[in-house]
This record gives structure tokens, sequence and C-alpha cells, in this order.
């Protein structure tokens, strides 16, 4: 594993998930309460036994970068590191990077080591755990120059994947980009017993699909972004891989989710704390690390919480009813407040006395949920101020829709953006 350089590709604009990402990169927004979405790449990097972790950032990125300076300091007898590859102007560049190929490209120096065997590429925005030295042992044993891993989805998941056919070796022959009718689909399924037979669960499920995950031979993929100007890997530089070179699948049998819209955000962070949450993060062999905050145990006062996670150094007041919720850090909860179906990400910081002070001489809202307010089916982003006796709540049931400055509606969440300010008794 001493040998293997990763490069975690930090996101384009994310649209998707605006308003999100207005003032923040994908892999920086916040996830289950306390941890931000790089946080999943990099510690499964960590409990692989792998130290060498470029991240490549571009959008949108200085809460990224202060997130990895204060969370990820290797010792200095470990040989190990995580660190930020910016873009940059250069002689040879002026513009931003095009794709996630070229990012890698313009970066080219990082994985030219001598010791640098293969180059592993990962996405900063997807939630799962996995043990890349299985991935490894895959690659070297094929003799394959790349490797991919690949999970069995069914035919209604299809159309937003790319899919592979592969002979009886695990090799890639086939691949068709997110295939929409059922011809383009049987062109590509597998046997369900032949995904099976190879210790993955197919429940019935006859197609493959990259996860965008890819391991490469350091002198190939040096080989491809050096000759030729591919910009993206899932759409460029991998299909012309099968095409003349011998690429192999990895299997995953797990929870996988890619989390690039609101909707996908939010369903998965209400699944994350439920009783039964798909991917657990209470497993001591493979933690999920993050920032290391030093905040005091979270505050309840005869609150009723249900079904839901809470983080640190909340204050939750008398006559609170949580359920099905996300509570993140510092988060204040006035009484009687009802949180329902929602995703409250919390502050950085907490009011001061004089803060305080200053707010109730402006009238204005303390940092948190106001006494009385409901919140039902929404995202609450960090540092907000939210008014006693708020409704928030999307009752005619809009998919999209502009409310006001600070608040949408997307993929028929609610969404209330970083630092807003909601007024005493305002109503959606």
């Amino acid at each position: 594993m001493n040998n293997v350089a990763t490069l975690i590709l930090g996101g384009g604009r994310g649209t998707r998930l605006y308003p999100l990402t207005r003032y923040r990169s994908k892999p920086a927004v916040p996830l289950a309460g306390k941890y931000r979405l790089i946080d999943i790449p990099i510690s499964n990097c960590i409990n692989s036994g792998l130290r060498r972790i470029y991240v490549l950032t571009q959008f949108m990125s200085v809460s990224l970068h202060r997130h990895i300076r204060n969370a990820y300091m290797f010792d200095r007898f470990s040989d190990g590191f995580v660190e930020i590859l910016a873009a940059q102007q250069t002689v040879q560049h002026s513009e931003w990077y095009q794709g996630t190929a070229d990012a890698v490209r313009r970066n080219i120096g990082c994985i030219k080591h001598r010791d640098i065997k293969h180059v592993l590429i990962l996405s900063g925005d997807q939630l799962y755990r996995m043990n890349f030295a299985a991935m490894l042992k895959t690659h070297l044993e094929s003799g394959a120059e790349a490797t991919i891993a690949a999970r069995p989805v069914s035919r209604e998941e299809a159309s937003g994947f790319g899919i592979m056919q592969l002979d009886d070796a695990g090799r890639v022959q086939g691949f068709e980009e997110k295939p929409q009718t059922s011809e383009q689909m049987e062109a590509v399924r597998m046997e369900p017993s032949w995904i099976d037979a190879r210790g993955v669960a197919s429940q019935g499920r006859d197609l493959l699909a990259s996860m965008g995950i890819y391991l490469f031979d350091r002198d190939f993929l040096v080989e491809v972004l050096e000759n030729t100007d591919f910009q993206d890997f899932g759409k460029e530089v991998f299909p012309e891989s099968i095409r003349k070179k011998h690429v192999n699948v990895h299997l995953f049998d797990g929870y996988w989710e890619d989390i690039g819209t609101i909707g996908s955000f939010y369903r998965c962070s209400l699944e994350l704390a439920s009783a039964q949450p798909p991917f657990n993060f209470m497993m001591p062999e493979a933690p999920i690390y993050s920032h290391a905050r030093y905040l005091p145990p979270s505050r309840i006062d005869e609150a009723t919480v249900r079904n839901s996670v809470v983080a640190d150094g909340c204050i939750i007041e008398k006559g609170v009813v949580i359920e099905n919720s996300a509570i993140g850090l510092r988060c204040r909860i006035g009484p009687g407040a009802q949180i329902r179906g929602s995703v409250l990400m919390g502050a950085d910081y907490y009011d001061t006395a004089v803060d305080v002070e200053s707010d109730q001489a402006a009238g204005r809202p303390a940092l948190g949920i106001g006494g009385g307010a409901v919140i039902d089916g929404a995202i609450i982003d960090k540092n907000c101020r939210i008014g006693s006796g708020v409704r928030i709540a999307n009752t005619d049931g809009q998919m999209s829709n502009d409310v006001s400055d600070d608040v949408f509606v997307r993929d028929g969440v609610v969404v209330v953006q970083k630092d807003s300010l909601i007024p005493a008794d305002w109503k959606m």
C-alpha cells in the first residue's frame, strides 16, 4: 500500500446540491451531524493503509481546506499526508480544470515519484466503506492495467450509471453509459449466478454499475494523460482503456450512495438517523475520522427524541420534540419547538453574552431554533437564526421554488441556506 498514491477529486460547482454549495464545495457539505463528505474517502484510505492522499480542489474550497488542515495531521515519522492540490494558473495553463482527467493531468507531477506504482482515483461526494487493499489485490492478481469498482444494480437504477459487461475472468468487455432502453440494458447484462458465485449477493440484480472508483497502474495512467486530451475519466479515459488495455472489475457488496442532489442528501441523512441505519458509523475497526472538536456533551431538558442523531454541544430545551432528524453541532433548540424529518446542521460557533444582548436589543432571533418553531421536512444549514413561532414545511408539495432570498425548495425539500435569518412567526 506504500506504493499507492490516492487522488480525491473535490468536485465541480455542485449545482444540483445548491444552495448547500452556495458557500462551500460538495465534499465540504456536513453529514450525519458532525462529519463532512470528504471524511468518507479519506477515512477509507486511512483504514486501508493508504497514507499518501491528495485532494484536488477548485470551487468554493476555503471551508474544505480549513477542515482538512484541522482534521488530518500525520506525525513526522509516518511519511503520511493529506495534501491539498488547489487549482492554480501556470505557465502552461491559465484556465480552470476542464474535467476529472484534466485535473489529474495538471497535477501529474505528484504521481511521477519513482516509488509510486499505482494510482487510486476517488470521488469526494460518496458515502460507503471499502477496503482498498482488497481492490489492490484484485488488480494485481488479474494483471490488469486498470481496475474499476462495480456494484450490482437493478434495471430501475441502471439509467443513472455506466453499466459494464464482463467475461468469466472479470475483464470488462462492454460498456454502456446510462442505458435508457431495455435493449441497451440487455446488451450488457450479467447472469446473477455469475455475480453470486464471486461472493457478491446479486439479489436478482443483473447489471453491474461503475462506482467511479478507479485503480490504475501509474505508468499506464501517465501514458494516457500525456498522450491524449481526455478531460473526463468516466466518459473518456475508462471507455478508451477498455478498448486498448486490460481493465478488470472489483466487485463490491455493501452500502454505497452517490450524494449528488438535494433529494439524495436529504434521504441519506434521514436513513443515517434511523433506528437501523444502512451505514454504520459505530465500527471501531474502521472508524470515520473528522475534525476533533472540544465540545461539551449535549444537554437535553425534558425533551422527546425519537429515531434521531444528536451531535455534540447541543442545547435542547424543555418540551422539544425531535423525530426522524439529524441535529448538528452546537445546535440550540428553544422550548416547545418541533423538529420532524429534518436535517439541522447546527452552528460553527456559540453566541457570547454580548451577542445575545445585542440580538435582543435589535429584536433579532438568537442563533438556533426559536421556541415554538415547527420544522418539518427541511434542511436548515449552518448558523441560521430561526425566530420563535416560525413554521417551515412544504405543505403544498412543491418540487422546486425560490420561496425567498434565503429559503428554497429543491427536490421537494425545503432548504434554508447558511447564515439566514428567519423572523419570528414567519410561515411557509
